[in-house]
């Protein structure tokens, strides 16, 4: 009697387990490749491959398939950070560039590290800032969280983020960070409840506080202030010390401030004599 011998069933790797109806190991590549995005600007594709013990071919999809959603932008041999298309008007902008380049590498470590002391499901609060703006591009996640602004830009760079909520508030375009202030700003904070509040300032002074060279600004960050329960102060060495002209809050208001190594131990000892946590990165 002739038997029939049935083929071989081959046997099926991680990388396969891909085209089953769990997508549960394409989802942490990609939370993994954009966390790496989010620290480093760009990925390559043969160190993604390495660290995540797949092939070359794996990756190449991952980042086209992320890329097609507008979450980053292909290169040969890997992918970027995308610039968002909002800055566009202002790149040839001498003046702005160099607010943005100012400390650029100390501002991405402080919004880092702000950024991880966010708990999933909180409501915080960021004022308009290039510091303040790293926070952002640095939250975890699928996180859950509801983000309340004045600023336009941080809106626009949160917009394809599905896991944020964000709530602008209203009022009148200002300065030369796209922030919203006027009275119907303010008023759109009265029914909220800010879990943790990010203050970028012009100047962090121990007497004068937190402070900025706008009155409107001064304002409404005062209010988000008020409706906040934890303070966190966001800023490079070179504000520390600095008094503008108006204050948004007094020193004894924060919880922590997050600083760079570039602060030295006698300038930030007035700070923590007080009882403010200071976080150098």
């Amino acid at each position: 009697m002739r038997k029939t011998v049935k083929p071989k069933q081959a046997m099926k790797t991680s990388e396969d387990s891909q085209d089953s109806p769990s997508r549960e190991p394409q989802d942490k590549r990609t939370q993994f490749i954009l966390t790496s995005l989010q620290e480093t600007g760009s990925v390559v594709v043969e160190e993604l491959a390495e660290k995540l013990n797949v092939t070359v071919v794996t990756i190449r999809r991952d980042l086209d398939h992320l890329e097609q959603q507008g979450r980053l932008r292909r290169t040969h041999g890997g992918a970027v950070s995308i610039d968002p298309l909002f800055y566009e008007p202002f790149k040839k902008d001498r003046s702005f560039l160099a607010q943005v380049e100012r400390q650029a590498n100390e501002k991405r470590r402080i919004g880092r590290a702000a950024a991880a002391l966010i708990s999933p499901g909180e409501t915080i609060a960021i004022t308009p800032g290039t510091t303040t703006a790293e926070i952002i591009r640095g939250l975890p996640l699928n996180s859950r969280i509801t983000v309340v602004t004045n600023t336009a830009n941080i809106a626009m760079e949160l917009s394809k983020r599905k896991d944020v909520n964000v709530f602008v508030t209203g009022g009148h375009l200002h300065g030369e960070w796209f922030s919203l202030v006027g009275p119907s700003a303010v008023r759109s904070l009265e029914n909220m409840i800010i879990h943790t509040m990010f203050i970028g300032a012009d100047g962090i002074d121990p007497a004068w506080g937190l402070s900025c060279f706008s009155s409107d600004e001064a304002e409404l960050n005062a209010a988000m202030v008020r409706r906040s329960r934890r303070h966190i102060a966001v800023a490079d060495h070179t504000k520390l010390g600095v008094v503008a002209d108006w204050r948004i809050c007094e020193i004894g208001t924060l919880n922590k401030l997050i600083t760079d190594t570039g602060a030295s131990d006698e300038v930030v000892e007035p700070y923590q004599s007080v009882g403010i946590e200071v976080i150098r990165v």
